[in-house]
């Protein structure tokens, strides 16, 4: 367990100006594809996150050459599809699914051998959710008896195209059998009754592989060639989202955020708060390469308790944490059914945030798929984040309406998303100890 711990003073402000890190998912689908690409690449606006250092450590150990310009500026040597070498030793991801559900779709295609481990958060995430299409591309996979990591990947007789519907919906597992199907003989095609985040679609075409997209339908033929680019990264929507709710709840006030990703596939959270009755405007929009980039401007709102639709959860999965806590201060009633999903994140999202809620005086009741929460005041005091970094951020920021001084143990993983977390929120206004 983590031994580090934020202190917080109640009735901080969140305003101003800001500038998120790069988004975390795009960081991650850059650095592989840059690798795997023919010629040099630039990424800039890299987010320099442990999780997003696993990745560039994973693939400088499978023979790519890179610099570092600037912690937030990387200059790739793409090695072509067929170029990565065998790793010297396990390649560890950390705390991230994703770069371990994506890495496993790369793997699968290659003639080595490897192992993919995590820490003990990952090393307990469900991995059968990619084994299963991956064997049935004929790929060699492993993993333990629970279907958790480590993951272990041995060369097959060659990779074959499947069509793939999604049992649940989920960018990881819809990126990972793609990226398989760069390696494969024929037509790949990944179906999702709804659609989940297309980071990775839209990256390939940036890369100008030949793919078609038809609906929440997604093919591509294997062996054709990624080629370089250069890479602009986004802020992050779903670091930006923390200080979205913090300006909201915070006393008049108005707060920006500057180039933040806003991916039709990712701004649920927007969504949702609008709904709430959330003051956010969209201006300034542009496009960083195949994404679309706006500024946010979000003035304070009296928010009121929702239904949340079953079709923004998928667009805004990893925002929940913050989201439980606007819905805390709101008034009347929120309530989130179908997303059943939220248990096997870094944490169990739904019981971890329940627990802190009701230790903060809210009334909140957990169901197997979501839970109800009925707005009132936030007391303070002390919760814990389970080692959870979107959990320690959106307890932060309850600081900001909580009657009394919060502490939230258990911080450590913060940095494997947002690096820089308490300078920034500390600029706008949140009263760290």
């Amino acid at each position: 367990m983590g031994s580090s711990f934020y202190q917080l003073e109640p009735q901080g402000q969140c305003s101003g100006s800001v500038q998120v890190p790069g988004d975390k998912s795009i960081s991650h689908r850059a650095v592989m594809l840059a690798s795997l690409a023919e010629g040099v690449c630039l990424i800039d606006g890299f987010l320099p996150s442990t999780d997003c250092e696993a990745t560039l450590a994973a693939f400088k150990s499978m023979g790519v050459q890179m610099e570092a310009l600037s912690p937030t500026k990387i200059r790739i040597h793409g090695v072509g599809l067929k170029g990565l070498k065998s790793p010297q030793g396990e390649l560890n991801m950390g705390n991230s699914g994703t770069a371990m559900r994506l890495m496993s779709g790369i793997l699968a295609g290659q003639e080595f051998s490897s192992t993919l481990v995590g820490d003990e958060s990952l090393t307990a995430r469900p991995m059968k959710r990619i084994q299963i299409p991956l064997q049935d591309m004929g790929a060699n996979l492993a993993l333990s008896n629970q279907g958790t990591p480590p993951l272990r990947v041995q060369p097959s007789n060659g990779l074959h195209s499947i069509d793939y519907q999604l049992p649940v919906a989920s960018a990881q597992v819809k990126s990972c059998v793609l990226l398989a199907g760069l390696y494969a003989q024929g037509r790949t095609c990944v179906e999702e009754n709804v659609r989940s985040r297309d980071h990775t679609e839209r990256m390939l075409q940036a890369f100008s592989y030949p793919i078609e997209i038809e609906d929440n339908r997604v093919c591509l033929s294997g062996g054709k060639q990624l080629t370089a680019i250069n890479i602009d990264v986004p802020g992050d929507i779903s670091s930006a989202a923390f200080f979205i709710v913090g300006a909201l709840l915070s006393k008049t006030t108005e707060l920006v955020i500057k180039n933040v990703g806003v991916n039709p596939t990712r701004d649920g959270v927007i969504e949702i708060l609008r709904r709430m009755g959330a003051n956010i405007e969209i201006s300034n929009g542009k496009t960083f390469g195949a994404e679309p980039v706006a500024d946010l401007v979000v003035k304070s709102s009296e928010l009121k308790g929702i239904e949340i639709p079953q079709h923004l959860i998928a667009k805004s999965i990893d925002e929940f944490p913050i989201l439980f806590i606007a819905a805390a201060c709101a008034q009347g009633t929120t309530r989130l059914n179908g997303a059943q999903e939220l248990r096997v994140k870094e944490s169990d999202r739904i019981h971890n945030m329940v627990i802190g809620l009701q230790k903060l005086g809210i009334d909140v009741d957990e169901k197997p798929d979501g839970l109800i929460i009925r707005g009132g005041k936030i007391k303070g005091g002390e919760v814990d984040s389970g080692g959870d970094h979107r959990i320690a951020m959106a307890f932060a920021m309850a600081s900001l309406v909580s009657a009394e001084m919060m502490i939230v143990r258990n911080t450590d993983n913060v940095v494997t998303s947002f690096p820089g977390f308490v300078d920034s929120a500390s600029q706008l206004g949140l009263r760290f100890k």
